[in-house]
């Protein structure tokens, strides 16, 4: 059985020819192949980092399961798909909104493991019928919508829990990541997040030193007296040790919150696996609905041990482009650092240090471009808001999970937020469709972002017909 893990060598194995790429299933020299994996794990180190901390789970449980997530995908793919899977931030509104109802960690994981076991099923849905039905049951209005508000609903958080902790130093965050993202070239600008927190941590640091302690508001709790950078936990923390595995709890509340997710993760996993299929030259659209499945199959192992789900990185489609090093060995070797770093409670302990006042610059960026990568669907897509169709589930959904509106079913149970926004938009858009004049649904049906070349075709082994 070939599992994708043999390669061959690539030219003299030191750097591809001019205009050259190294195929998934080609290699460079050892050495090298490892010190692109290290790069591969600084890529996702910043969104990696901050996606478990911002919702309350353990970051070194976080960092090891997206090691076993990756070698799971790989395996999967048998090695066609190069990836990074790392924690998914699509899910840390869901993690605010349960624990603000009154969750904790386990209701958490237990109510994203249940999105992982769906999107296994999507995932085997679309090996089996082919990609059309992604388009069928989520056309690009609602796919961006969706994952606008998903993202616009984390604005709250930022605003009354992060911000506040340190204003100053959050506002320098916040400009500094910015002119990181948009003034460095190349690999620097796909760690911009990354580079944030390091700028925002020696500031942190700094600014205690010079000014002592602050006073202001320490997680949304009343304020106090405490330093920016509180590094005790870090001096307590083993280098050696296993991260802190709990078990998940499964409440009905919890999981509705969390399964509109489902959408955003599918629509992720198709543009990966497009984005690579163009970057590389192979066609691998016809591995899109193993892609989704082995996603979703590995964010239940990771959710059931207590860590994250996980998601197929866009910072490491951005190494892969700046190095041309499509080598599935690189990744084999970025998750066995991975797996070391899970191991060491000293550095969750430093991760978990990161100050309030840097996550709240950081996040202001963050979210916002989560959000507005729905927009992106759209403009991709070429959706006409002037439609009617479009334009009327999509803005009441988008206002219904950004504002926080709520629709009371018993008196133990209520649909809101990004739930009740995302089953508007769904329910609302199909049932409009159903009763709309012919002439407002004849823009050409357009798949989503990812799984544009497919026409037809029945499951993972079937060849794609590109679109004229």
């Amino acid at each position: 059985m070939n599992l994708g893990v043999r390669w061959t060598l690539h030219g003299d194995g030191r750097t591809p020819a001019p205009g050259a790429v190294v195929r998934p299933d080609e290699r460079l020299s050892w050495p090298r192949t490892v010190g692109l994996g290290a790069q591969h794990v600084v890529a996702m180190f910043g969104a990696s980092f901050v996606a478990p901390v911002l919702m309350g789970l353990d970051p070194n449980l976080a960092i090891m399961m997206s090691g076993v997530a990756t070698v799971i995908f790989l395996l999967a793919t048998r090695g066609k798909v190069p990836s990074y899977l790392g924690c998914s931030l699509s899910f840390v509104g869901v993690a605010a909104t349960i624990r603000a109802s009154g969750g904790d960690s386990a209701t958490v994981t237990g109510a994203v493991l249940v999105v992982g076991a769906v999107l296994f099923l999507a995932g085997l849905a679309v090996r089996r019928f082919g990609a059309r039905i992604i388009h069928a049951a989520m056309p690009p209005i609602v796919t961006g919508a969706v994952v606008m508000l998903i993202g616009f609903n984390l604005a709250p958080v930022t605003a009354s829990t992060y911000w506040p902790q340190d204003q100053w130093t959050a506002l320098l965050v916040m400009l500094f990541t910015g002119l990181a993202v948009v003034c460095l070239r190349g690999f620097w600008s796909r760690v911009a997040i990354f580079l944030g927190l390091v700028f925002g941590y020696a500031l942190s640091w700094v600014l205690d030193l010079a000014f002592g302690r602050i006073h202001s508001p320490l997680g949304g709790a009343e304020a106090v007296d405490h330093w920016r950078l509180d590094l005790s936990g870090v001096a307590k923390a083993d280098w050696i040790g296993l991260p802190a595995f709990h078990a998940p709890a499964f409440e009905w509340s919890a999981i509705l919150v969390a399964l509109p997710v489902v959408i955003a993760l599918v629509a992720e996993n198709a543009g990966h696996v497009k984005a690579v299929g163009e970057m590389t030259g192979d066609p691998v659209d016809d591995k899109l609905g193993t892609a989704i499945a082995a996603d979703g199959a590995a964010s239940v192992l990771s959710t059931a041990l207590g860590g994250p789900p996980n998601t197929t990185y866009s910072e490491n489609i951005g190494v892969m482009a700046a190095t041309r090093v499509y080598s599935t060995a690189a990744y084999w070797a970025a998750a066995g650092f991975a797996l070391l770093f899970g191991l060491c409670p000293k550095f969750g302990a430093v991760v978990a240090a990161i100050p309030g006042g840097v996550l709240g610059g950081i996040t202001v960026i963050l979210y916002g471009m989560i959000g507005l990568l729905g927009a992106q669907i759209w403009i991709n897509a070429k959706v006409d808001l002037r439609n009617p169709l479009n334009l009327v589930p999509a803005a009441a959904g988008i206002i219904i999970g950004v504002g926080g509106v709520s629709l009371k079913i018993t008196d133990n149970f209520e649909l809101g937020g990004i739930a009740l926004g995302t089953i508007v938009v769904i329910t609302g858009y199909h049932v409009l469709r159903a009763f709309a004049p012919a002439h407002l649904k004849e823009q050409e049906p357009l798949l989503d972002a990812g799984t544009s070349s497919y026409e037809s075709g029945e499951g993972d082994d079937a060849q794609p017909v590109a679109k004229s």
